[in-house]
């Protein structure tokens, strides 16, 4: 009877409760970790054809556009007659507009935001180098450095450009895939051995002990007696 309560009433085991929840959660950190072996895989097949990657990493952006502005568009036809209309609508429609450029013409589109990312590294890496020179903070060195390493990876960008636009957004878009995976991998498996350490083990079944044949009772006087006279 007691076997059956906790059977119906999951509250009443527990151990065989938090025991169920480990494993749930030991298959989601498992699915985690799966999920960035694949992005591994991408990333380094995107460091190996990088002209792949940047083709594709270009149509990808261009769906985003795309999708993203029809899901605005629609918001947008749902909030009519409020103040926000019209700017919701310009915003939805330059998505659109931008999402069938990019995926019409994705090696243009790369050439285009190769040299926006060099004009990015070049701005960024000469304002931290100004400004480590004149505030001389606590990570001066630190800030210098990175100015620095901005400011060449922008030129560099921007003397080989375009060539440089069939490869620079696909090793970005290639590293951004593996450094997450790793970081999904590295979840998962951390995961798994937390809750492995915090989850008790799964409680066996007990088997009801085995009973011993009973003997038969041994004959009291009156029955062997009774026998006697019998015999």
């Amino acid at each position: 009877m007691a076997k059956d309560a906790q059977e119906t009433y999951p509250g009443s085991d527990p151990v065989g409760d938090m025991a169920r929840e480990g494993k749930r959660l030991n298959r989601s950190f498992s699915w985690l970790a799966v999920l960035g072996v694949v992005l591994v895989i991408g990333g380094v097949v995107g460091l190996v054809y990088t002209g792949l990657a940047t083709l594709t990493s270009m149509l990808l952006f261009g769906w985003l556009l795309l999708i993203g502005g029809v899901v605005g568009l629609l918001q947008a036809i749902q909030s009519r007659g409020t103040s926000y209309f019209w700017l919701a609508v310009v915003v939805a429609a330059l998505n659109i507009a931008a999402g069938v450029v990019v995926i019409r013409h994705p090696e243009g589109s790369a050439e285009a935001l190769t040299m926006f990312a060099a004009l990015l590294f070049l701005t960024g890496g000469l304002f931290r180098l100004v400004g480590s020179v004149v505030v001389r903070g606590p990570q001066f060195g630190w800030t210098l450095l990175q100015g620095a390493f901005g400011l060449l990876l922008g030129l560099l960008v921007l003397f080989d450009w375009p060539e440089s636009s069939r490869y620079v957004l696909g090793v970005f878009f290639s590293l951004a895939l593996l450094f997450d995976g790793l970081g999904l991998i590295a979840i998962g498996v951390g995961g798994r051995r937390i809750v492995s350490m915090v989850t008790p083990a799964m409680p066996e079944p007990s088997e009801p002990p085995a009973q011993e044949p009973s003997e038969p009772p041994e004959p009291g006087p009156s029955e062997s007696a009774h026998d006697q006279s019998n015999n």
